[in-house]
């Protein structure tokens, strides 16, 4: 198995966090495009609703995007991966969301073993809006 050096796991977790705070589709297929040229996948997913409800659905929008854009494979062991990093980040964030209503995007980055997941989140207070970013990584052998 070929060697991936350790400046991939931050180059994977800084494509994971650019495509969390692409702006649109037309971003999204750019940035997709420019990260193929340099052998990484990446794929992005949004996301809405309140902060506790919404996490199984953003673990589960988060594998199926994932694997529609050829980041990961059709396995046990990737889509619990995914699964995994998506669920830790949930974590860090839904803390500041409690009864909260959050909305954003989940972008996922992968090159040989490195995976990140990446969630922004902005949460909805009244008028006054916050903002949240998570990331997390897994190994994928």
């Amino acid at each position: 198995m070929e060697h991936v050096s350790i400046a991939s796991s931050k180059k994977v977790a800084y494509a994971a966090v650019r495509m969390a705070l692409s702006e649109n589709r037309e971003e999204e297929r750019e940035l997709k495009a420019s990260y193929s040229l340099q052998e990484l996948r990446a794929a992005a997913v949004d996301f809405g609703g309140e902060a506790l409800v919404v996490i199984p659905k953003v673990i589960e929008r988060a594998v199926v995007a994932a694997k529609r854009e050829g980041v990961i494979i059709d396995s046990h062991a990737e889509e619990g991966a995914v699964a995994g990093a998506t669920h830790e980040v949930m974590v860090q964030l839904i803390p500041k969301a409690i009864g909260l209503n959050v909305g954003g995007k989940i972008g996922i980055a992968r090159q040989g073993e490195h995976l990140c997941v990446a969630v922004f989140f902005a949460i909805g207070m009244i008028h006054l809006d916050d903002v949240a970013i998570g990331i997390a990584h897994r190994a994928v052998l």
